[in-house]
């Protein structure tokens, strides 16, 4: 019987990995994570010398590995939203009663908004500047505004389709990433209280009569 030639492609070790681009996805994730970090510690502009000592990459080979800042800030965004992307999905149905599903909703939103906030702060700094920035921004708001829409959609059915549109568009303002910082840096409560306010906002959205709205 033939034996399988010791150098066939199956018997063969496999090639080493490319020290080079494994080295610079190495040095390419420490710059992120600098920028990560220095966002989260209130510098949302830092400069290059700042985020270089940070990462340990030397100043001047920052930008091989990253066409501009811009292409950075992006990058930094991105990194940002697989990190967060647990405290992505609201664990609640439409069928659940609407204290529970408000409740459950609110809790979601407020860890999200506490552990983006940096990060979001710099993104809605930089969407006028940086289309790709923009594009994220606008995809991730359409998200959330489908979660409101699904997860009170009994309601919504219930009213006429006019005020189902002005309710839905009020809940999602009321739930945004705007409004949360409203509440917690304009009018300075704690997430206790932001909640509560979200809460009673959003019961009050849900449950008041449904009249038409005046034109």
């Amino acid at each position: 019987m033939a034996t399988a030639r010791s150098d066939s492609p199956s018997s063969l070790p496999d090639p080493p990995a490319d020290g080079r681009r494994l080295r610079r996805d190495r040095n390419r994730d420490a710059v992120v994570r600098a920028l990560l970090g220095l966002y989260n510690e209130g510098n949302l502009n830092p400069s290059t010398e700042e985020i270089a000592a940070r990462s340990g990459v030397s100043a001047r080979s920052l930008f091989r590995y990253f066409d501009d800042t811009d292409d950075l800030s992006a990058a930094a965004i991105a990194q940002q939203q697989d990190d967060v992307r647990h405290l992505v999905a609201v664990d609640a149905t439409p069928d659940q009663p609407l204290a529970d599903r408000i409740a459950v909703l609110v809790r979601q939103r407020g860890e999200l908004f506490e552990a983006i906030e940096s990060v979001a702060t710099v993104s809605r700094l930089r969407a006028p500047f940086q289309l790709v920035v923009a594009d994220k921004l606008t995809e991730g708001r359409s998200f959330l505004r489908k979660q409101v829409a699904t997860l009170f959609a009994p309601e919504l059915a219930a009213m006429p389709e006019a005020v189902a549109a002005a309710r839905l568009s009020a809940a999602d303002v009321t739930t945004s990433f705007e409004a949360w910082r409203l509440l917690r840096d304009d009018q300075r409560l704690t997430r206790q209280k932001a909640a509560a306010a979200t809460t009673e906002a959003l019961t009050a959205l849900f449950t008041a009569p449904a009249q038409e709205p005046t034109r």
